[in-house]
């Protein structure tokens, strides 16, 4: 077991918890529960950053495009956007499915919750400013374009899952070497590994808070890999990262949720 931060739906702040990411369970008030029977929240309070362009695969598929017009060259800083308050939901939740949208882009990511204020750091002691780590999914309308902000695209209700906790950093012995997995209606839709990022988790935090400040609570996505699976109307997603956990949504209709219908 390790030790985690979990919301419960309904409940102020987060509760401290032992949880086995393996078996997907938690340990309460000494009683064990299946995540998939609790009323989980998101276990994050900060602002959600992501950083585009950051798997070695997703440059290989955009072969020479990334050195066309506007750029003219890979990215030389790290490439970032931001998930706001009204996209996040936790485990559980269901994703919305835009009316006249047919499929969803499920994004694989891992999140660095920062637990100190980060500014300038360096390489070596990034890691210090890591409170734990969490799934997220960080859902898109397809569309082609990295070179302005796709709001429309990955800023809409509830096209941030993220969950079922925040376990404690020293769970993970290395985030530049964890597996990540996606499945849809269980079937293996995307197998990677954060050994693929361009910039690693410590290089990240260091770049970005280069130029700005990371503060506790805040999260930051290390990126999605290349070839995101799409799930369309009634598909059940589960992200499955190593060591840090299992986040399962299933994506209905936004028609079908504003008219109240229970998940």
């Amino acid at each position: 077991m390790r030790k985690a931060k979990i919301k419960l739906l309904g409940v102020p702040r987060a509760d401290e918890a032992d949880v086995n990411p393996a078996e997907g369970t938690v340990e309460l008030n000494s009683k064990r529960y299946s995540t998939r029977s609790l009323p989980l929240d998101a276990p994050v309070s900060g602002t959600i950053y992501g950083a585009l362009l950051n798997y070695k695969g997703v440059l290989d598929e955009l072969g020479e495009a990334v050195n066309e017009a506007p750029y003219k060259a890979e990215p030389k800083a790290p490439v970032l956007y931001i998930k706001p308050a009204n996209t996040i939901i936790g485990y559980g939740t269901p994703i919305p499915l835009p009316e006249d949208v047919q499929e969803l882009e499920i994004g694989a990511a891992l999140g660095v919750v920062i637990g100190n204020t980060a500014t300038r750091v360096n390489e070596e002691q990034a890691l210090d400013h890591v409170a734990g780590y969490t799934v997220v999914n960080d859902v898109s309308i397809p569309h082609d374009s990295v070179f302005r902000p796709a709001i429309r695209q990955k800023a809409r209700d509830g096209f941030c899952p993220v969950g079922p906790w925040v376990i404690e950093r020293d769970a993970v012995a290395d985030p530049d070497a964890i597996g990540v997995r996606v499945f849809i209606n269980d079937e293996l839709r995307q197998e990677n590994t954060t050994a693929n990022l361009i910039r690693s988790v410590a290089r990240l935090i260091a770049e970005v808070t280069d130029f700005m400040t990371l503060n506790a609570g805040d999260t930051l996505l290390v990126g999605v890999p290349e070839s995101a699976p799409l799930a369309k109307a009634g598909d059940r997603v589960r992200i499955e990262i190593d060591g840090v956990g299992s986040l399962e949504n299933k994506v209905v209709p936004e028609q079908e949720l504003e008219r109240g219908a229970h998940i």
